[in-house]
């Protein structure tokens, strides 16, 4: 049970595996997408029609109908992977052996919707993957396994979404291979460790400029590709950061007095690196977006935009 595009790597490592089978696939329906807003079938549904298994695609997954097809397929276990809707009881009860959840982050930390951009605003050194038996209760239930791996120092949500969804697939498999032998063991989170990840806005990429540096980097990874860490250029046009590196003053050849007497946004450098004042030391801005363009680096936006030192991001 899930979504794409998380759900596909789960998805993709449970029919590799010899030992389980995929009774059936539940996802959403398929939804108008793209400028035609053409119905197109997600990447989940292509998957498994490919591979010959049954895709169920409820409107709501607690009607009576939905529960009454599950039952109908017997399952021993449920893996839901970024299913988007939080299941009833009724539907936690229909597996044999209940509903696993894999979960981007080392529950109970970051429990809730972002966990991944949560471990990357947080400042997290490490994250991982977590599997757990699901319960009425927002990612409460025991964790059978988990994975741990190291965030990157300028690794975006992009990065480790793509590295934790291949590992979940794997865990998953682990974790099946366990139940199946009779091997597994189900641990108690700690409740007074659990931190909660809110579900995130396209409001919140908004910058700040009054932040440290260190905070806007976290920002800028967190929030990439989506919903964009986004600030505005001198001439009020829309900006994303893409690629930030966080610098004390007196770095890359800009005087200390620059960065600490600007007004957090202004633009202290120019060259060699396009450098902007924060609330505390500055940010080296290598790679942005202006509104209707691609991606382009900070030089190459220079030129065409024509900015000076002085001149300020965010409407500083």
């Amino acid at each position: 049970m899930g979504s794409p595009p998380f759900a596909v790597s789960v998805l993709e490592a449970l029919l590799q595996s010899p030992r389980h089978t995929v009774a059936a696939v539940v996802t959403r329906p398929d939804r108008p997408r793209g400028r035609g807003r053409k119905v197109e079938e997600n990447e989940l549904v292509t998957l498994s029609r490919a591979r010959g298994v049954p895709v169920l695609q409820p409107e709501r997954a607690r009607t009576p109908e939905f529960v009454a097809q599950l039952r109908a397929l017997a399952p021993d276990v449920a893996v839901v992977a970024s299913f988007g809707e939080i299941l009833t009881q009724d539907v936690l009860d229909v597996p044999r052996q209940g509903c696993l959840n894999v979960h981007a982050s080392l529950l109970p930390r970051h429990r809730g919707a972002s966990p991944i951009q949560a471990a990357i605003l947080a400042g997290d050194r490490e994250t991982g993957v977590s599997i757990q038996r699901m319960v009425l209760a927002l990612d409460e239930g025991d964790v059978l396994v988990e994975e741990r791996t190291e965030i990157g120092a300028h690794e975006t949500a992009g990065e480790l979404f793509d590295r934790l969804a291949v590992a979940g697939g794997a865990l998953t498999v682990h974790a099946l291979d366990a139940i199946e032998s009779g091997t597994v063991r189900f641990t108690p989170q700690d409740p007074a460790r659990a931190t909660y990840a809110r579900k995130i806005k396209k409001e919140h990429g908004l910058v700040d400029w009054s932040r440290p540096a260190e905070e806007i980097d976290r920002l800028v990874r967190a929030f990439t590709p989506w919903p964009g860490a986004r600030t505005t250029a001198p001439n009020g046009t829309e900006l994303t950061l893409l690629d930030v590196r966080p610098i004390a003053d007196g770095a890359l050849g800009v005087a200390a007095s620059d960065s600490t007497r600007a007004t957090p946004g202004t633009i202290t450098s120019v060259r060699p690196r396009l450098v902007v004042a924060c609330g505390t030391g500055a940010l080296d801005i290598l790679a942005l977006k202006p509104a209707g363009k691609g991606r382009m680096d900070a030089r190459a936006w220079l030129n065409g935009a024509h900015v000076d030192v002085g001149a300020a991001l965010g409407g500083a």
